[in-house]
């Protein structure tokens, strides 16, 4: 019985130390002593920047249409093959690539460089230059391919279109239903690329003073990692089967049990 007993408590334990690991607050919880952080007042005034590959919508408006009607792309009709009569009559607004000097071409005003600048910026520069031809104009511009990519222990991995052009790391976690109980905290993984330069950023949002990161809020095309904890690494390397050792260590068990009788 002695050894009966002694066999059985150390299966329990190696079975333990293979797939429990006991975590502590401090690696689970966000926003860790967020009383003792000053937060920045730059939040409000945060905006993104125009980079190579953005596709921008840019309408021009004025009192007369007519004048305005130089400065528009027009309107190309869609085609659908499968249904020619459902598509006839849409169309879609023409989009402004930016190339890789960070340029587009605009009608009437040429190439513009506007690459590197913010959104406030490029309407600034667009009512200078057609204000010399439209008074008072008015001056939508949108980035309409802005995207965010969640990969790793995310419960709903994948790339995520944003509507908006601001979007923090907290609000693109929880579009992508949080991180699963694997997923690391403190080690999360940004890649960003600016002007064809790519960098990697590690922010820890278990602590609140990742608010005032320059990574809280996201820039178009940012892929978030989230690493797999121990307790994921420890099952992924036991592989799929862990139900079927569990089953022959317990028979194993049994029949030492039997034996030992």
């Amino acid at each position: 019985m002695k050894y009966k007993s002694l066999l059985n408590k150390a299966v329990v334990v190696v079975l333990a130390a293979m797939f429990f690991s006991c975590a502590t607050r401090q690696e689970v919880v966000y926003y860790q002593n967020i009383e003792d952080v000053a937060l920045a007042q730059t939040a409000s005034s945060y905006e993104v920047k125009i980079q190579a590959d953005d596709l921008l919508s840019i309408i021009v408006s004025a009192e007369d249409q007519e004048i305005a009607a130089p400065f528009n792309l027009k309107s190309v009709s869609m085609t659908n093959a499968n249904n020619l009569s459902a598509s006839r009559g849409q169309e879609s607004m023409q989009l402004y690539l930016v190339d890789a000097t960070g340029a587009i071409d605009f009608p009437v005003l040429g190439k513009l460089q506007i690459g590197g600048l913010t959104r406030t910026e490029v309407l600034s520069l667009f009512k200078d230059k057609i204000g010399r031809y439209i008074k008072n104009p008015i001056i939508n511009i949108r980035i309409t391919n802005f995207k965010v990519s969640l990969q790793g222990e995310v419960n709903a991995p994948g790339s995520y279109t944003i509507n908006s052009e601001r979007i923090t790391l907290i609000e693109a976690l929880a579009l992508g239903k949080d991180l699963t109980i694997y997923g690391k905290r403190d080690n999360l993984l940004i890649i960003r690329e600016v002007n064809g330069v790519k960098s990697f950023n590690r922010v820890d949002i278990t602590k609140a003073d990742f608010i005032n990161s320059p990574f809280y809020y996201l820039a178009q095309n940012d892929v978030v990692y989230v690493e797999p904890n121990k307790p994921r690494v420890n099952a992924s390397a036991v592989g799929p089967n862990t139900g079927v050792l569990i089953s022959i260590t317990s028979l194993l068990i049994t029949l030492v049990t039997l034996i030992l009788r």
